[in-house]
């Protein structure tokens, strides 16, 4: 449901047929034989149609966070899709319930792996958008309608499976239904030896419910780590770019000289890359660690992103076009950016805020990171076509000088939690951590 969200706005923003009905002098200055390559596109309020969807989730994701905690996770995700039905105001619901969700009833010994089959829905949709806006960019003068109103199709499919499934233990022990939490937790192991685990669960509700108020408690200093991390993973995954290029790859090919079709077409083969990149991360994550994954990672946008602008700055001026060759290795650099963070960035930008924050903070600390994703989605979706405007081929520098940035945290500030059992995350992680642990270590003194 939100991969096609990202996936459909840029194919609908490069359709004719939508640009001259709601955007007239975009649709002029796209023909215009002269018109500057970087620049066609810079309109305000065409950049507002794709990143309002943002603002309205920023809203929502605090509202999903008290759902979560009140009436479940299993609940937050039926609103989620019967909102979405009407209009995509509580979508981020849906995206804060499910990574919780996943986390919570996953083994620890698969946990990364099952999580990261949420993103890897979120790159499907994607990919289903890419294919829908290709088919539909002939179908004239209706298709982009068609291409919108098809979002109600995984909203459904959404709708219906949140009936089907399991509430966590950990959800239903939290709001006092011991019996059934325990019987949910023996079903979804597929054993009565649950005792430790349970245990866990019990011990981690009991301190959570000690905190009356869970925003208030995030600001304390022993807090402070995973709400750093967990911001920090979701700015920083806006800004390797990665949303920049989704969302107006249809838009970034026709700027270096591919016709509609053949743009649209390019998407569909970024999204194909974005699909099954995402698959090598549910193999590798639990394997090799979170941190690997994004050091990998890290090298690879950098090398692709200077390449990228390199290229660009040389050949592609304000009112030429690409020769065919330069133009197919601009697409082939973007894949390989786009394989790295699928298998890096995207998934464990989800998952690793996830997976740290204590019971007591975990909604609230979620809500924070996902609504910092929105905030920093929103800034990147509504500047992105002015900054290509200004910057031209630097933008993809200005992107580039962020992945340095992003590397060097990882490195010095974001511990491993491969392995870790969710509930133990402050005694295995954060007190061992030789940058974080001062926090812990002022939280034990001030209990004593």
């Amino acid at each position: 449901m939100f991969g096609y969200d990202i996936g459909i706005s840029g194919g609908v923003t490069s359709m004719d047929d939508f640009l001259e009905e709601f955007f007239p002098g975009v649709y002029a200055r796209k023909h215009k034989a002269k018109e500057d390559n970087y620049c066609k596109y810079d309109n305000q309020g065409l950049q507002l149609f794709t990143s309002s969807l943002y603002l309205a989730a920023l809203v929502s994701s605090f509202v999903a966070s008290k759902l979560c905690t009140k009436h479940g996770r299993r609940l937050t995700m039926q609103a989620a899709s019967v909102f979405f039905l009407a209009g995509v105001v509580l979508n981020a619901a849906a995206r804060n319930a499910v990574p919780l969700f996943l986390s919570e009833i996953a083994p620890v010994r698969i946990r990364g792996a099952l999580n990261i089959l949420f993103q890897l829905d979120v790159t499907i949709g994607i990919f289903v958008a890419n294919i829908v806006n290709y088919l539909v960019s002939n179908i004239h003068p209706w298709g982009w309608r068609l291409a919108l109103g098809l979002a109600g199709v995984p909203a459904t499919m959404l709708c219906l499976g949140s009936f089907v499934i399991a509430e966590t233990p950990t959800s239903l022990i939290e709001r006092e239904q011991l019996i059934e939490g325990l019987a949910m937790l023996k079903k979804i192991r597929g054993t009565g030896n649950v005792d430790a685990e349970h245990q866990e669960i019990l011990h981690a509700c009991e301190m959570a419910r000690q905190v009356k108020q869970p925003f208030r408690n995030l600001m304390k200093r022993s807090s402070r780590p995973q709400l750093v991390i967990a911001i920090a993973m979701q700015v920083f995954q806006q800004f390797t770019g990665i949303n920049a290029i989704m969302f107006y790859a249809p838009v970034l090919f026709q700027t270096i000289g591919f016709k509609n079709d053949a743009s649209l077409l390019s998407a569909v083969i970024t999204g194909i890359v974005n699909v099954l990149s995402t698959v090598v991360s549910v193999v590798l994550v639990d394997k090799v660690g979170r941190r690997f994954l994004l050091l990998e990672a890290c090298g690879q946008m950098l090398i692709t992103q200077v390449a990228i602008g390199g290229l660009l700055f040389v050949n592609l001026r304000a009112t030429n076009e690409l020769q065919h060759g330069v133009a197919i290795w601009v697409v082939v650099l973007v894949c390989l950016f786009v394989s790295s963070f699928a298998w890096s960035w995207g998934p464990l930008g989800w998952l690793i805020p996830s997976e740290t924050f204590p019971l007591a903070t975990r909604t609230a600390g979620y809500a924070f990171a996902v609504s910092s994703n929105m905030v920093f989605t929103f800034v990147i979706a509504q500047a992105f076509l002015s900054m290509m405007c200004h910057l031209r081929a630097g933008i993809f520098f200005f992107f580039a000088a962020w992945i340095v940035v992003m590397g060097l945290f990882v490195i010095f500030l974001l511990p491993e939690t491969k392995n870790v059992p969710i509930d133990e995350m402050t005694e295995k992680v954060w007190k061992k951590h030789w940058f974080w642990k001062r926090f812990m270590d002022e939280e034990e003194e001030e209990r004593r």
